[in-house]
């Protein structure tokens, strides 16, 4: 008998079977690395928004619907931070437009700071951008819709043209567009930027 058999026949079968562990190791990583590095995910993104705005309020998708299904309870406004070429794909229905805190000022006009508002966009970010400012000029009941348009697209809930129902939405770009289903994307995306 050789040494190295009478060392492997002295080896407990579970240590013989761990050296086999660098391979399974090696191959999980790489079969995870098959991510592309750069693809974004919902988590994320969300964490990312929540990170960078920690004093906006967020509100779901399921809590937007059901807001708007409450009869008994004032509606909010909802400002769409998008750019105008996105907002003509489609929108949330009576969406107002406001890519900035001087058209969504202009919007709300003479409604008092307590007025509910829920402002999106394509992710989260810029909306929460907007809600923070908002926050800041003295609208405390502003909220953030999380995920904001692409999530509320991917969950098939209704999507408006004025007041045309569609079933597609901008995808913003390249990069940010992989967020939303590829069904939903309405156009090509233009090159890849911030959301």
């Amino acid at each position: 008998m050789s040494q190295n058999a009478s060392a492997k026949h002295f080896l407990p079968l579970w240590l013989r079977r761990c050296r086999f562990l660098p391979l399974w190791g090696g191959l999980l990583a790489m079969l995870g690395g098959c991510r592309e590095p750069d693809r974004l995910q919902w988590d994320e993104v969300k964490q990312m928004v929540r990170t960078r705005f920690p004093g906006v309020q967020q509100l779901s998708t399921e809590q937007l619907a059901a807001w708007q299904a409450d009869e008994e309870r004032p509606q909010p406004v909802l400002l769409d931070t998008r750019t105008p070429e996105e907002y003509a794909v489609s929108h949330l229905q009576g969406a107002v437009l406001a890519p900035d805190l001087e058209s969504a000022l202009q919007a709300l006009g003479e409604a008092p700071v307590s007025t509910p508002i829920v402002a999106y966009c394509s992710v989260g970010y810029r909306s929460s951008q907007l809600a923070e400012e908002l926050q800041q000029h003295g609208y405390g009941n502003t909220f953030n819709l999380e995920g904001s348009l692409f999530q509320w697209a991917n969950e098939h809930r209704p999507l408006y043209q004025n007041e045309r129902r569609v079933e597609q939405a901008h995808p913003y770009d390249a990069r940010w567009g992989v967020l939303l289903e590829a069904e939903l994307h309405a156009d090509t995306p233009k090159q890849a930027t911030s959301p």
